[in-house]
């Protein structure tokens, strides 16, 4: 397979809990043309300036943060802003855990990149 049709999903909290040791590796794998995503984003684990370090392509917003949408209107705004700053980091935005119609229909109107869940 060629390696820009991978793409590897990494848990947010094994990333962070392994930084040094995993930065080189993903530096490596970035550079054979491998896409990075980064799972359960929002779940606490990343600091903004490890965001900024990792060579990553996707960020995956946790299904957490989408539980809430519809609900209390900072939710969407934490999701708005989850959106806005992956965006500036020339990263596609996946929010998982997408469930309801109402989820999906917010989702897109914040311009999120994709999404997965049962609703899909």
């Amino acid at each position: 397979m060629p390696p820009d049709c991978l793409t590897l999903e990494l848990n947010e909290r094994i990333v962070i809990d392994n930084y040094q040791a995993a930065l080189p590796e993903l530096v490596e794998l970035k550079g054979l043309g491998v896409s990075l995503a980064l799972d359960d984003f929002g779940a606490g684990y990343t600091s903004l300036g490890q965001l900024r370090r990792l060579p990553l392509d996707v960020l995956k917003i946790d299904k957490g943060l989408v539980d809430g949408l519809g609900g209390a209107p900072e939710d969407a705004r934490i999701v708005s802003a989850i959106i806005s700053l992956a965006h500036i980091l020339d990263l596609t935005v996946l929010a998982e855990g997408v469930e309801r119609a109402e989820q999906l229909s917010i989702l897109r109107s914040l311009g999120c990149d994709a999404a997965q869940g049962f609703l899909l």
